[in-house]
C-alpha cells in the first residue's frame, strides 16, 4: 500500500499530540510578568524564572484544547469567514474576473513583470499590517490568476503569501512585529528603517526572481494575445475601487487607530454587502453569495483554531518559559557574531510552539535585551534577530494557522510546499544572518 502525505488535519493533530507529550518531558516553570506601560502588554521579568511541579496535560484535556483553540482564535476565524464571504460576493459580481482579464491582457507580453507587481504589493501589505490571514480569502482569486498567467499554484502563493511574510519579516513598520519588539526592547520606534529596507529589497528581489525562474507551469497557461477582454463596467470599477479603499482603510486603522481583528471583520462585512448591491446581486443574492463564501473557508478556519490549540496545551503544561530559558540562557558566553546568529536560530525554533509574532516579541525581548547589554551588543541587533527568526518561520512552520489554511484552500499539500520553498527560505535566513552580523558593527 502506497503511503500518502498526511492531510492538513492529521498534521495538526500530530502536533497537538506532540505538544501534549512534551508536557510530560519538559520541566514546568515560569517567569514573573509585569505590565509594560510602553507596549501595553505583559512582559517577562529577567532572572525571575522559577521551576514548578510538572503539570502534564492528559488525554481529556488534550482533546478539550481543540474547541478551546477555536474559542481563543475566534476573532481570527471570524475574520477569515467574513473576508471570505466578502470576496466571494465580489467575485460573484464579476468584478474580480473582469479586472483580472484586463490586467493580464495589459501585461500579456510581460507576465513576469505582473508577478513582480503582485510580490511588491503583498510585501507592502505585510510590512504595513502583518498581512497573512487576509490572504486566505483571496485564494480562489489567486488560483484563477495562476491558470491565466502560466505559473503553478505554489508559485502564485509564494508571490502573494511569501512576499507578505517577507515584508513583515524584513520591513521596518509591521505593527505586530518590529514595532512591538522595538517598544519592549526600549529601542526607538522606526529606528534602523533604512537599514531594514535595504535588506528587505535584497530578500524580496531574490524571492520573486527565484519563483519567476522556477514557478512556470506552461501546461496551464492560457493564450490571451488574440482576445481583448470586455471593458470594465461602471459597477465593476466602483466595486474594485471599494476593495482598494477597504484595504487602505484597514492598513490605516491597524497602524494609527489600534484596530484588531473585529474592526477588520466589520469593514469587510460592509464591503461585501455594498459590493453585492452595487453589482446587482440583490439582497437575497448577496446573502446567498455570502453564505457560499463562508462554506468555502470553513476548513481554513478549522486549521487556524487547531493551530491555536497547540499553544494552549504548552501553556497549560507551563513549558513555554522553560523552552525559552533553554534556548537563550547559553548565549552570554558566546562571541558577539555567534551569539547574534544563535539568537536568530533560537527565535526560529521558538516560533514553532509560539506561532504569534507579537506574543513572541513580548516573551523574548525582555530576556534578550539585558543579555545584549551584558555582552556589548546593540539591542537593535536583538530586534533584527527576532524579526528574521520569528517572521521567516511563518513560511514553513505547520503551527502557522494562516499558512496551513492557505495551503488547504489552494489544494497544495504541505509536502509540496516544503519541497518547493525550503531552499529559498534557507537563502532568506542567510540574508537575515548577514544583516544581523553586519548590524553588530553598524548599530552600537
Amino acid at each position: 500500500m502506497k503511503l500518502s502525505f498526511p492531510h492538513p488535519l492529521i498534521i495538526m493533530l500530530v502536533f497537538i499530540g506532540f505538544a501534549t507529550m512534551l508536557t510530560y518531558i519538559v520541566p514546568a516553570g515560569s517567569y514573573d510578568r509585569v505590565l509594560d506601560e510602553v507596549s501595553g502588554r505583559e512582559i517577562v521579568v529577567q532572572g525571575s524564572y522559577k521551576q514548578h511541579e510538572n503539570n502534564p496535560v492528559g488525554i481529556g484535556k488534550m482533546f478539550l484544547s481543540i474547541p478551546e483553540g477555536f474559542i481563543e482564535g475566534a476573532e481570527v476565524v471570524v475574520l477569515i469567514l467574513i473576508i471570505g464571504g466578502a470576496f466571494y460576493v465580489v467575485e460573484k459580481t464579476g468584478a474580480f474576473s473582469r479586472g483580472l482579464e484586463v490586467l493580464i491582457f495589459r501585461f500579456k507580453n510581460a507576465k513576469s513583470f505582473l508577478t513582480v507587481i503582485i510580490g511588491v504589493l503583498f510585501a507592502a501589505m505585510g510590512n504595513l499590517s502583518g498581512f497573512q490571514e487576509e490572504v486566505i480569502a483571496m485564494v480562489p482569486l489567486l488560483m484563477v490568476l495562476s491558470t491565466k498567467i502560466g505559473y503553478s499554484k505554489t508559485a502564485v502563493i509564494a508571490f502573494s503569501l511569501g512576499s507578505a511574510v517577507i515584508g513583515g519579516s524584513f520591513g521596518p513598520t509591521n505593527p505586530f512585529g518590529v514595532i512591538i519588539a522595538q517598544k519592549v526592547a526600549e529601542v526607538p520606534v522606526f529606528s534602523g528603517s533604512l537599514y531594514r529596507l535595504v535588506f528587505l529589497g535584497l530578500a524580496l528581489g531574490f524571492w520573486i526572481t527565484y519563483f519567476i525562474k522556477t514557478g512556470k507551469d506552461n501546461s496551464s497557461q492560457l493564450d490571451m494575445s488574440d482576445k481583448k477582454p470586455e471593458s470594465l463596467s461602471n459597477s465593476h470599477v466602483v466595486i474594485l475601487i471599494l476593495v482598494a479603499l477597504t484595504f487602505g482603510f484597514m492598513v490605516y486603522g491597524l497602524t494609527n487607530l489600534g484596530w484588531n481583528y473585529n474592526e477588520m471583520s466589520a469593514i469587510f462585512f460592509v464591503l461585501g454587502l455594498a459590493a453585492g448591491l452595487i453589482g446587482n446581486l440583490g439582497i437575497n443574492g448577496t446573502a446567498r453569495a455570502y453564505s457560499e463564501g463562508f462554506g468555502e473557508l470553513i476548513f481554513a478556519g478549522v486549521i487556524v483554531g487547531m493551530a491555536r490549540s497547540i499553544y494552549l496545551i504548552m501553556q497549560e503544561g507551563q513549558i513555554i518559559d522553560t523552552i525559552i530559558l533553554g534556548l537563550f540562557s547559553p548565549l552570554e558566553g558566546l562571541p558577539l557574531g555567534l551569539s547574534a546568529v544563535s539568537m536568530l536560530v533560537g527565535q526560529c525554533i521558538l516560533h514553532i510552539p509560539v506561532p504569534s509574532t507579537s506574543g513572541q516579541a513580548v516573551l523574548t525581548m525582555p530576556l534578550l535585551a539585558p543579555i545584549a547589554d551584558l555582552i556589548g551588543m546593540s539591542r537593535q541587533v536583538v530586534v533584527l534577530a527576532y524579526q528574521y527568526g520569528a517572521g521567516l518561520m511563518d513560511l514553513v512552520t505547520p503551527t502557522n494557522g494562516a499558512l496551513m489554511a492557505i495551503l488547504a484552500a489552494s489544494g497544495i499539500s504541505y509536502k509540496e510546499w516544503m519541497k518547493t520553498t525550503w531552499k529559498p527560505t534557507l537563502v532568506l535566513l542567510l540574508i537575515g544572518m548577514t544583516s544581523i552580523v553586519l548590524g553588530i558593527f553598524i548599530f552600537y
